[in-house]
């Protein structure tokens, strides 16, 4: 059984990494053709921009491996579903806040996705797959919110949504890939302290404290 677990988690993995290659020459592609030129800085530089935003926020980074984390934690179908829904839902959340429409509560929500993403890991929860997914897309509406409305002024926002999807889902791979320890007693016990750390900090910026 342990051993069918794993074999589907190392399966799951190499899925998305060939999604991801196919992935990266589209995007960059993409993102060196004039099509878009009405972008200020280059439409490069805005992809770059939006792939570094989530990697070099804590708060969006801890909620992003947590998602890795939990997928990898409940196995199939989960392990590729959540890591899925994050990012679509993220992306039309973006497109909300790039609009400039009011969302309230964004900070709060994405504290409180890091509590409650962390908490799922560290207390080995196993809810039904449709509420993971509902909890996780809940949370990805105010993560995506939060990368709509600071794009920068002038910059391309579909080359920014890429490059901020994208990212997201290399994190999701890192904790899937983390979460892969899980198969093991050890494993199992540094992943879920894992989720307590990425709860603790979610606490921490709730507080105001991080």
């Amino acid at each position: 059984m342990q051993s069918r677990t794993a074999t589907s988690g190392r399966s799951a993995i190499a899925t998305i990494l060939r999604v991801s290659t196919w992935i990266a020459p589209f995007a960059w592609a993409f993102v060196s053709t004039d099509a878009l030129a009405h972008s200020e800085q280059g439409v490069a530089i805005d992809f770059w921009g939006g792939f570094t935003h989530p990697i070099f926020g804590l708060d969006h980074v801890i909620a992003m491996v947590a998602v890795g984390l939990w997928g990898a934690f409940l196995g199939p179908p989960a392990i590729w579903l959540l890591p899925v829904v994050f990012p679509l839902v993220m992306a039309l959340a973006g497109a909300y806040g790039v609009l400039g429409l009011p969302l309230h509560g964004v900070e709060t929500g994405i504290a409180l996705s890091a509590i409650m993403l962390g908490a799922m890991v560290a207390g080995a929860a196993k809810p039904p797959l449709w509420v993971a997914a509902l909890l996780v897309g809940a949370f990805a509406v105010f993560h995506g919110y939060a990368h709509g409305v600071e794009l920068p002024i002038g910059a391309d926002a579909i080359a920014f949504s890429m490059g901020f999807v994208i990212a997201t889902g290399m994190l999701h791979l890192c904790g899937i890939a983390f979460g892969g320890l899980s198969h093991w007693q050890a494993g199992r016990i540094a992943v879920r302290v894992v989720g307590a750390v990425i709860a603790v900090i979610g606490v921490g910026y709730l507080a105001g404290v991080v």
